[in-house]
């Protein structure tokens, strides 16, 4: 009686069997064919037909040729998504069915699962006007793209030849750069997600994120961003004072109790800048997510992903100038093994010495290699030293071969490797000599004296003239003092050889030659991203700045047959700690000349000059 009197469930449709319709329309019969589209296309369709009409296409894929493509591309636009979970399962199934008997359906199917992966658009018109468009903030949408990460699955389980057909399309749909950061968010996230179940796309899917985080960082001058935080933070100090001035009756206790945390202290002022700080914060957790199981380091692992990203690094990295914040996923990386950071400083040191390589890639490599040395605190001093050692052992062949032949002069064409190799180690000097001669400074001093800073400074290629003035200076500097050589003659011949020049613009300004002969420039200078630096800060080298009592220090040399207990008071300051008060970076010999206040982080154009 219950069965009676239940009323059956409803199946609105119109036409006979579906292997009839499609049976009619090869004969050239199309009125119920053309019905058929229109009840599939219809915005209101509900549920129940939708699982109807999808067991019955299950049953009849072999039908669905070439020829009914047009049909196939109205099932595919079915908004199978947001629909009840027998919706979902029924139109997996039929996907399944679909691609295994007719694969020339693949790439459409794979185009309608990748369209998924971004939060779908609201537009709101009103008098034919666009007045709203803007992402989705669907509860469910966390749960829909798991639906789109299964019905990938499933056409790569029918469809072994899924990875190379997906690869394109995958590019095809990346956003463009100016789409809402929640779009790029969301579309990177699924990509990463798909490396999981089709890991031999890893590589491609690395390589296509980071080209992507590449233009957007290239795009974003570190300058840009500061500009733009300088001027956010200016206009929020102004309407504080204005709320200040009308608001001044409230309690300040009550004020200072109700202090929240604003969510704009976490958003980057500039733009561009903010979609690549939430991308470089997908890809550090991504990293960290792959290389750790249960929380502990999985080597195995680790190595499989340090390859991928070391052939990403060589194939957009290296030889892109000037990117600020992309590169840092190679710093992390190689944050969780010592192991992994030798390998990466092996890595570039085969770079920098191989003479196949292109002039401008061995001095990237050694660009890398100082910065690296400077700024990791993972690299122990032992470590330090090992490649100081490489390092200075090639520059004294490489003068050796040079210094008497006749290319023995001053030109970055010609060896514009060695003075990229003379600047990483002068840099690493200036970051790590306090750790080198801490504990026992006659044994350090040694060391030092050992490496011969002598021969390299006073070699007919003038490594001086070349280098950046900032880290030159502060050299000359750290080496006077511990007297292994005495740089400032040499310098003050260099800076006589400049000749001042007329710069083309308003007022003709007579200025010195602003050009920066090495085009060198540190690749891990202070990472200003707002939220993804937390991941690098505690595993981040800050220069500190020199005080005057330094300063004053580095003018007086020590006294030879100084013993470890008589260490003056610069011997005994710390190493530079990760809170150390940050300073300007030698960006380039333009920037330190002109404007030495244009960027943070890296020691101070400072001329210490010796005492008379």
């Amino acid at each position: 009686d219950e069965f009676i009197s239940s009323p059956p469930r409803k199946t609105v449709r119109f036409g006979g069997a579906l292997t009839e319709i499609l049976l009619k329309y090869e004969k050239g019969d199309t009125t119920d064919f053309e019905l058929l589209k229109h009840q599939l296309s219809d915005p209101d369709i509900k549920d129940a037909q939708i699982i109807n009409w999808l067991h019955e296409f299950r049953a009849s894929v072999a039908y669905l040729t070439k020829e009914l493509e047009q049909l196939v591309k109205i099932l595919l636009k079915l908004p199978w998504l947001r629909r009840s979970r027998e919706v979902v399962e029924e139109y997996l199934g039929f996907l399944g069915n679909l691609v295994s008997a007719q694969t020339v359906h693949l790439r459409p199917c794979l185009q309608m699962i990748v369209s998924q992966f971004v939060p779908p658009r609201i537009t709101i018109r009103e008098d034919d006007v666009d007045i709203s468009d803007s992402d989705d903030d669907d509860e469910n949408i966390s749960e829909n793209f798991d639906t789109c990460h299964r019905a990938l699955q499933t056409v790569a389980g029918y469809v072994p030849s899924t990875p190379q057909f997906l690869m394109p399309i995958l590019v095809e749909f990346f956003p463009f750069i100016n789409k809402s950061e929640r779009t790029l968010e969301c579309y990177v996230h699924n990509l990463l997600r798909v490396t999981v179940y089709l890991p031999t796309l890893r590589l491609q899917i690395l390589e296509l994120i980071i080209e992507k985080l590449l233009k957007l960082d290239v795009s974003t001058p570190q300058q840009d961003i500061e500009d733009a935080e300088e001027a956010a933070n200016n206009s929020a100090s102004e309407e504080k004072s204005t709320e200040e001035g009308l608001f001044d009756m409230e309690e300040d206790e009550d004020r200072k109790g109700s202090k929240a945390v604003s969510p704009s202290i976490e958003r980057m002022a500039h733009p561009l800048a903010e979609r690549l700080d939430i991308l470089m914060t997908i890809l550090f957790s991504y990293i960290k997510d792959v290389c750790h199981v249960d929380g502990k380091l999985d080597i195995s692992n680790t190595k499989d992903l340090y390859r991928d990203l070391v052939s990403v690094f060589d194939k957009l990295i290296l030889p892109t100038h000037a990117s600020c914040h992309v590169q840092y996923f190679m710093f992390y990386i190689c944050s969780f093994k010592l192991g992994l950071a030798e390998a990466f400083l092996d890595h570039l040191w085969k770079k920098l010495q191989d003479p196949n390589n292109p002039s401008v890639i061995r001095q990237t490599a050694g660009s890398y290699i100082g910065s690296f040395l400077a700024r990791a605190k993972f690299i122990p001093i032992v470590t330090v030293k090992a490649c100081l050692d490489l390092l200075v052992n090639w520059l004294h062949k490489y003068i050796d071969n040079q210094d008497a032949g006749a290319n023995a002069y001053c030109d970055v064409a010609l060896h514009g490797p060695f003075y990229s190799t003379c600047q990483a180690v002068f840099y690493t000097l200036i970051f790590r000599h306090k750790q080198l001669l801490d504990g026992n400074l006659r044994k350090g001093l040694s060391y030092l004296q050992s490496l011969n800073f002598e021969r390299i400074v006073m070699c007919q290629l003038n490594p001086l003239k070349i280098c950046i003035p900032s880290v030159v200076n502060l050299f000359a500097a750290i080496t006077r003092k511990y007297q292994l050589v005495f740089c400032y003659t040499i310098i003050e011949r260099n800076n006589r050889q400049f000749i001042p020049v007329v710069r083309s613009g308003t007022g003709g300004d007579l200025v010195q030659t602003c050009t920066n002969p090495l085009d060198s420039f540190f690749p891990f200078d202070p990472y200003i991203l707002k939220r993804s630096k937390k991941t690098i800060d505690p595993m981040y080298q800050f220069w500190e700045e020199l005080s005057a009592e330094d300063l004053e220090n580095l003018k007086k040399p020590i006294k030879k047959g100084t013993s470890e207990d008589e260490d003056d008071d610069f011997l005994k300051g710390e190493t530079p700690q990760n809170d150390g008060v940050v300073e300007i970076t030698p960006n380039s010999y333009e920037s330190n000349t002109r404007s030495p206040v244009s960027s943070i982080g890296s020691p101070a154009d400072c001329y210490v000059p010796f005492p008379l």
